[in-house]
């Protein structure tokens, strides 16, 4: 029997697309953390604005919540349907739908996936510089709601840098039209910051206007094998003195193991503790010289033992390969993931101290390292031993949050550096967020979703 909200649905919005197959329900009701079990009402696919609206208009009335979906890829829980939510997807609303060449600006729907909107940029000769390994599925929608960065925010900095303005539709229906893509505009509030990294718990991300820029200059990819962790800054700085650095990213061995289990290839004959790959800006033969310069500097200092530099496209990729193949190759663990940053000036403390807690909390598990040094983003994956039950194993890894928070908070950094808070991190928001700030957090998402409809449950408990 046909729920009858759904029945209501279809009156309020004849032609949107419809689907209530279990096995549909259950690939739109969950996304990257797989720790919840999905169950959603249904999964509604508009094609239009006007469709969106009428969707929250019936959800108001009928009292359901929706949980918008953009591709799926989040690490934080904050697209999973388990509580008979309607499932929002945008996926249908991916077209390009303007491109202004004076403004250098590119109009395009939510749902369109990041790297369609990276090609887009190209083929108008200019760049959109977010990039992550995910850029094939994750969406334009989803990076704004979480305020992605990925591995070139070292040079070109967060999402929100880069959106000129922003439709959205609101938790009462109300389709907001943000910024206009204005350069300068200090009109009030700016309520298209205010969109961006709100989980879609404020509004619904219809389409953005993305600033771009100059294609990037002609780089080099170098790989470097680091004797030890302390090192690691170091190295950063130095290579950060010397170079345009356009990514400088870090991972451990256990890391690399799990990548060339999956299919990746390794350019070194032995074997290192911590790993870097580090893209940089070349063009003349003054920064070809200043890049074997700096490796030469670390080479004398001994803060690095080997290394390897790309000759052509392909062999950038597959160094690159090294790094963004890591959350793929160890997927099929189900890791518990932390997804943190302090300042980069305060990395080195933090490091330490972090390191060591987790060395003394996790001596039976394995963990994966790796991250964003260069702009103080870590990522820390704990692998679930087969044999542990994943109740157990979650239970373990929380106790051992909660006492990262603690030193997250001792460094003033944050529990969630690009992957959000979603339903995963919700308990630890108060290490990174006053209780001042958390009662504005909710003040705001009762002006903007009256009714609480929107993502309920994430971000903050309401």
């Amino acid at each position: 029997m046909t729920d009858p909200r759904l029945d209501a649905l279809k009156q309020a919005a004849p032609a949107l697309r419809l689907k209530t197959d279990p096995a549909d329900l259950e690939h739109y009701g969950r996304d990257w953390t797989r720790r919840w079990t999905p169950a959603p009402l249904a999964v509604a696919l508009p094609d239009t604005v006007e469709q969106v609206q009428a969707i929250v208009r019936w959800a108001n009335a009928q009292g359901v919540a929706l949980v918008p979906s953009g591709g799926r890829t989040g690490l934080s829980g904050g697209a999973v349907a388990a509580s008979g939510e309607l499932v929002l997807s945008l996926e249908r609303m991916n077209k390009v739908l303007d491109f202004d060449p004076v403004d250098r600006a590119l109009t395009v729907q939510a749902g369109i996936p990041l790297e369609a909107a990276q090609n887009a940029a190209r083929d108008h000769g200019l760049a959109y510089p977010v990039d992550f390994a995910s850029r094939g599925s994750c969406s334009i929608g989803g990076t704004i709601a979480t305020n992605a960065g990925g591995i070139r925010v070292i040079h070109y900095g967060n999402t929100r840098e880069w959106i000129a303005g922003l439709k959205v539709v609101s938790g009462s229906g109300e389709l907001l039209e943000l910024n206009r893509a204005l350069i300068k505009n200090s009109s009030g509030y700016d309520l298209r910051q205010l969109m961006i990294g709100s989980e879609g718990t404020l509004g619904i991300v219809v389409e953005a206007t993305l600033k771009l820029t100059d294609p990037p200059p002609p780089t080099n990819v170098m790989l470097l094998a680091l004797p030890s962790f302390e090192v690691l800054m170091r190295v950063f700085a130095a290579f950060r003195e010397r170079l345009q650095l356009e990514a400088f990213e870090f991972f451990t061995d256990v890391a690399l193991r799990h990548v060339l289990a999956h299919g990746a290839q390794n350019p070194f004959d032995a074997a290192y503790p911590y790993y870097v790959v580090t893209e940089f800006a070349i063009g003349d033969e003054a920064r070809e010289a200043a890049a074997m310069a700096a490796f030469e500097y670390g080479m004398e200092q001994g803060w690095i033992v080997d290394g390897a530099i790309s000759q052509s496209d392909a062999q950038a990729a597959q160094l690159w390969r090294l790094r963004e193949g890591i959350t793929e190759s160890i997927a099929c663990y189900v890791p518990y993931k932390n997804d943190v940053s302090v300042r980069i000036s305060a990395m080195p403390a933090f490091l330490a101290e972090a390191q060591a807690l987790l060395g003394q909390a996790y001596p039976e598990f394995e963990v994966v390292w790796f991250g964003h040094i260069g702009d103080g983003n870590l990522h820390i994956n704990v692998l679930k031993p087969e044999s542990m039950a994943q109740d157990v194993f979650v239970g373990q890894c929380e106790q051992v949050t909660k006492l990262l928070a603690g030193v997250l908070q001792r460094h003033a950094g944050s529990i969630s550096a690009e992957h959000g808070i979603g339903l995963v991190k919700k308990p630890y928001l108060e290490s990174t967020r006053s209780a001042a700030e958390i009662a504005l957090m909710r003040g705001l998402k009762r002006v903007f979703d009256p009714n609480g409809i929107l993502n309920p449950g994430k971000l903050l408990d309401t």
